[in-house]
Formats: structure tokens, sequence, C-alpha cells
């Protein structure tokens, strides 16, 4: 059987499954058999049909930020070291800058000369490196992370893989710092999703949301959170959801933050793929079709 565009598979008369230029699925499907689907989003399973991971890069994201880190124990030859390291990375993060995270102060410390000085023998340093695709590298004596606001794909041929950058970041970092165990490394997708209307129908045709709107109606709630921190196999995730007005409009924020501890340095780039496989099927169990339509919009459409 042959999947064609706008085509809806039927069983015994109940309507069970469409597919759309090859590439969606509306829902998950009860189990049934002798039914198999030429496409490779697709997987039969126990007799059943599932949504394989997404696998195509769409031009209109919801994904705002993604930021890999990881914290290691502070390393005080950093700064002598530092120099090394932009050699290395030099021709993928030509641009660099030397920032002071300075503490709060709540005292007049006089001319702008004083206060400048403060900030360079109290302040936290921070070395960035800006690379032309708009990543942002930023370390510290005890912390390495990567930052991208232009998010297109994690691995996925077609566009600047984010892997890549933290691939050949890790590598040039160890291989100057030589440290053998991470203490923390984590992988945090930031979303920003469409809510065209603000009532409880749309919301439930858009998302699979922990909110309970049953009890408190999206259309007279003016913020709703919440937060959950939970394992998933041997690692673990923060997940987020939250309900706020932009710019005029409300979205919903979608907040994944998967994360393992005492990892070692060569293992970094396995562990953070895996984490973004939990990351990614949270997010599919998360949205729904129109979110899919939405992202598939073209600026130009």
């Amino acid at each position: 059987m042959h999947a064609c565009i706008d085509t809806w598979f039927y069983l015994d008369n109940v309507e069970i499954l469409r597919i759309s230029q090859f590439q969606k699925v509306c829902q998950y499907v009860p189990c049934f058999h002798n039914i198999y689907l030429k496409t490779i989003n697709y997987v039969r399973v126990g007799g059943g049909i599932c949504r394989l991971a997404i696998k195509e890069i769409f031009p209109n994201p919801t994904v705002k930020q993604v930021i890999f880190a990881i914290e290691f124990p502070n390393l005080f030859y950093t700064e002598n070291k530092i120099g090394d390291l932009q050699v290395k990375i030099m021709n993928e993060f030509p641009k660099s800058k030397l920032v002071f995270r300075r503490p709060l102060l709540f005292s007049d410390v006089g001319t702008e000369e004083k206060r400048k000085d403060i900030d360079e023998r109290y302040g936290k340093k921070i070395w960035q490196f800006i690379s032309d695709k708009k990543f942002q590298l930023s370390i510290t004596s005890n912390s390495l992370d990567i930052l991208s606001e232009y998010h297109k794909t994690y691995n996925l041929d077609g566009a600047d893989k984010f892997r890549d950058t933290i691939d050949f970041a890790l590598k040039n970092f160890f291989a100057v710092m030589a440290i053998p165990l991470v203490n923390r490394i984590g992988l945090r997708y930031i979303d920003e999703c469409p809510l065209p209307t603000k009532n409880n129908e749309t919301f439930s045709s858009y998302y699979n949301s922990v909110f309970p709107i049953e009890r408190f109606n999206i259309a007279d709630s003016e913020e709703t959170f919440f937060r959950t921190v939970t394992k998933r196999g041997e690692f673990n995730l923060i997940y987020m959801e939250s309900l706020q007005k932009r710019n005029d409009k409300y979205v919903l924020i979608l907040d994944f933050d998967g994360f393992a501890k005492n990892i070692k340095s060569e293992d970094c780039l396995t562990v953070t793929d895996k984490l973004h496989d939990i990351i990614l099927k949270e997010f599919e169990s998360t949205i729904k079709e129109p979110v899919y339509a939405f992202m598939r919009q073209r600026s130009d459409s």
C-alpha cells in the first residue's frame, strides 16, 4: 500500500490514519494488522503504526534557543591555556571577547574607573567566541556552554548541525584542558509555540498539555506554569510548560532541559545524543498536527 498525499486509511469503517505530503500522521492509531506503509517516517510496532523521530528541517521552527553546557571542577590554569584553545578554534569561531560577570553591588564604588577595576578583580571572567554561523561559545574556569538562537537542526543533513559544533568545541577544549570527568552535562531546548485562539478547544487541538484546563479554563488564565524534574532512564529531565503573553499574543513556552552527572569526557557527545533523543521524544509527545503545520509555513507563503 502506497501512502498518497492527503489520503485517509480506514479499518472497519473507522478513520485511523492520514498521511500528508508523505511526512505526518495526525495521531497515534490503534493497533491493527496487515497494513504496511512505504515511508521512512513510520514503523510497524506490535501490529500498529507509530511515528518515528522527526526527520525534516522546518522552515519556521518553534525553537528559539538551544544551549549545550558542561560543568567541571575549577581549573586554575584556564587563563593560561585559553589562548591555545583560541588558536585551535579560530577558523570556526573567529570573533572573540572577554566578559566580566560581576556580582551585585549595593554600595557606592565611586568613579567608573574604580568600578572597572572592581569588575576585573572580582568579576567572573568569561571568554566568548562567536562563529559566522551565529553559535556562541562561552568558557569560564569551571564551565563551557554553546548557545544557538538560530537553531535549525541537531544532526539532520541540509543545514548547520548543532551536533557538529558541539563535537568541534569539545574535541579542541579537551585537547587543551585535559579534563577526565565532567560534573554535569546538559542540553536545553526552549520553544515558543503558537496559540492562535486562547480557548480550551484550540489549546487541546494543538497540544497534549499537562495543564488542568477542565478546571482552569485557558480563556480565563493570564498565566499558567508547570515544572517537573524527573528521571528518563539513566538520565534526568527538567520539563516546563508556561502559558505567556508575548507581543500581545499568547504562546506556549516549552522548555526541555536534559542532563546527566559525572560523565567521562570521552562520553560527552554520546550522552548528548541520548539527551537529544529524550528531548525530541518529549517534544513529539507534546505537540499535535497544527503545530507541525505551523512549523512548515514559509515566510513567502
